[in-house]
């Protein structure tokens, strides 16, 4: 062995590597707090955009071919046979807002299905899933019509937008909804 060699402890050796990846680690991750989040569907309604929690809607479809049902109120568009189902079209705009939906590409019809009420409402237009923090959430609701408040729980906010949360399962146990005859 060469004088100028250096005889090498591996104990030290192992306690060197160790520092040293201790010094340039940057350490775990911090757990950060998960905040509670709500899955809602986004839709339009003349100027109103509303959500409804995702499990108020069973489906959505593009406005399908129907027969008309005489004596019946007019926001009541028609009978729809869906796969075999008799599905009652409802205009959401004109039950609620006194004024029918003009049909667009975007016209869209989101279906409820809730302790026996099976129907179709048709709406402007669907404008997605949306995700909100609860912290969003407000029990106050938006400024709107008293009629259509009465179907509302509240309002998410976000980015200066306000999302009146609508009520599917409100409107369909509602005495008036049911009332379909002129």
């Amino acid at each position: 062995m060469p004088a100028a060699a250096k005889k090498i402890d591996p104990l030290e050796l192992l306690r060197s590597l160790e520092k040293r990846s201790i010094e340039s680690s940057k350490g775990l991750p911090q757990q950060e707090d998960i905040k509670g989040t709500s899955l809602v569907i986004g839709f339009r309604i003349g100027d109103m955009r509303l959500v409804t929690p995702v499990d108020e809607v069973t489906e959505l479809l593009t406005y399908p071919e129907m027969s008309r049902v005489p004596g019946t109120k007019s926001w009541v568009k028609g009978i729809a046979n869906v796969r075999g189902n008799l599905l009652p079209i409802m205009d959401l705009k004109d039950y609620l807002m006194r004024e029918a939906t003009n049909l667009s590409l975007k016209s869209r019809v989101l279906v409820v299905n809730h302790e026996g009420i099976f129907a179709g409402l048709l709406v402007d237009e669907v404008l997605g899933l949306k995700h909100f923090q609860d912290e969003d959430y407000s029990h106050k609701l938006p400024n709107a019509d008293n009629f259509l408040k009465s179907y509302m729980t509240g309002a998410y906010k976000q980015d200066a937008e306000e999302w009146g949360v609508f009520s599917m399962h409100a409107l369909a146990k509602s005495p008036l909804f049911l009332q379909i005859a002129v």
